[in-house]
Formats: C-alpha cells, sequence, structure tokens
C-alpha cells in the first residue's frame, strides 16, 4: 500500500482517530530537529508551533511594509508642502530638485521643463508616450548628460513624466490649440532621478509614489507655464 493511500484513507475517514484513539497516544514518529522520537500529539504541537512563528513573521512584515508606507506617506506630504512657497518657474525647480534630496534622500535628480528648454525630439517622444513612471538601470536617450560629472557613476534611473493639467499640453514645444485639445496627457517636462546603487530604481519596482510625486510637481508647474 502506498503512503498517499493511507493518507487519502485518513482524510476520507477521520472516524478512524476516535475508534482508535489509544493507539495513537502510543504512536511515537522521530522529532523534526533531532534524532530522537516524539509522540504524535508532541509532533502536531511542534508543528503548530512552527506554523505560528511563520505567522509572527508575515506579521511582523506586515506591520513594517505598513510602517514603510506611512513613513512615505508623510515624505510625500512634506513635499508637497514644501512646493506652495514657489512664486516662479526658477524657484519651483529649485525647490523641487532640493527637497527630493533632503527629504527623499534621492542623490541625484534633473528636472527639465519643456518651456525655454525644448529637449531632443527622442526625449520628447519618450516621455509623451509613457502613462507612468519609467525605473531603468541605463539611461534614455541624451538624459545622462542632465547630471553632467556625476553622469558616469549613475547605475539607476527612474523618469516621471510630467504632465499638462486636464490633457493640455501648455509648454509642450509642438504644442498648438488643437493639438492641446486632442493630444491627452501630452508631457510638459521630464523629471529624473538618479543614483550610483544599481537597486535604488529598478524595472520591477512600485512605481505608485513616483507617480504621485510626478502629479504633485505636474500640479505646481501649471500656474507657472
Amino acid at each position: 500500500m502506498r503512503a498517499e493511500d493511507v493518507a487519502l484513507y485518513l482524510q476520507n475517514n477521520p472516524q478512524f482517530f476516535e475508534a482508535y484513539a489509544d493507539m495513537l497516544a502510543d504512536i511515537t514518529i522521530p522529532h523534526p530537529y533531532g534524532g530522537r522520537t516524539v509522540s504524535l500529539s508532541e509532533r502536531q504541537m511542534l508543528t503548530l508551533r512552527t506554523n505560528n512563528k511563520g505567522l509572527e513573521k508575515r506579521l511582523r512584515e506586515m506591520v513594517e511594509f505598513g510602517k514603510d508606507n506611512d513613513a512615505l506617506q508623510d515624505k510625500v506630504h512634506r513635499f508637497t508642502l514644501a512646493l506652495f512657497g514657489a512664486r516662479d518657474l526658477m524657484a519651483l525647480q529649485d525647490a523641487v530638485t532640493r527637497n527630493l534630496r533632503e527629504i527623499f534622500e534621492v542623490p541625484h535628480v534633473a528636472l527639465h521643463v519643456w518651456k525655454g528648454l525644448p529637449p531632443s525630439a527622442e526625449v520628447l517622444a519618450f516621455a509623451d508616450q509613457q502613462t507612468q513612471p519609467v525605473c531603468a538601470h541605463h539611461a534614455v536617450h541624451d538624459t545622462l548628460r542632465w547630471f553632467g560629472e556625476a553622469a558616469p557613476h549613475l547605475r539607476s534611473f527612474a523618469y516621471l513624466p510630467l504632465r499638462g493639467g486636464n490633457g493640455e499640453a501648455v509648454g509642450h514645444p509642438a504644442a498648438s490649440p488643437l493639438r492641446g485639445l486632442r493630444g491627452g496627457g501630452q508631457s510638459v517636462g521630464l523629471l529624473v532621478l538618479a543614483s550610483e546603487d544599481a537597486q535604488r530604481f529598478y524595472p520591477e519596482m512600485g512605481t505608485v509614489f513616483l507617480q504621485r510625486i510626478a502629479e504633485i510637481v505636474s500640479s505646481a508647474l501649471q500656474p507657472l507655464l
């Protein structure tokens, strides 16, 4: 008889354990962590303790995840408040880059707004096509040079396209009254975060908070374009 057959029989006939309760109390099996034997009931207790430890570990991980999320929410809130004081485009650009470095500890930040600083056609097309932030281990097109002397040392990037409000192409190099109405969320700029750490930004990472940052900066830009 195969072990699978015995297991299936016991699953289908739970009354077996009531009929042979005394026999079950006499059964001993190898201890999972040593050479001695233990009773079946003791083995069940060991299994429950192991399962409980696994549940406790998962609970701790969930609590830590919640704490991390709360900390990120607080940083996003502080970042939002920090942009309210900007009265012109230059002041806003400085506030965005400085506070991303100070609040989120992002070592390298580049913010390019198309108004007065048109990008290359490739970068413009890239920014227009993205529906959410993009993380990568390599710089996109000619954006690496935006980081000056630090460029050769950068190993990870997060690209946050900035959009015109209500689908308008405000400040877009190719904007026209018709294109602004038809083009949907065309870009008005591009915010790029970078790090020497290859694991700071990576293709599979979640982008929920990056998207929130992009929306906050896009909103703050609108009155100044």
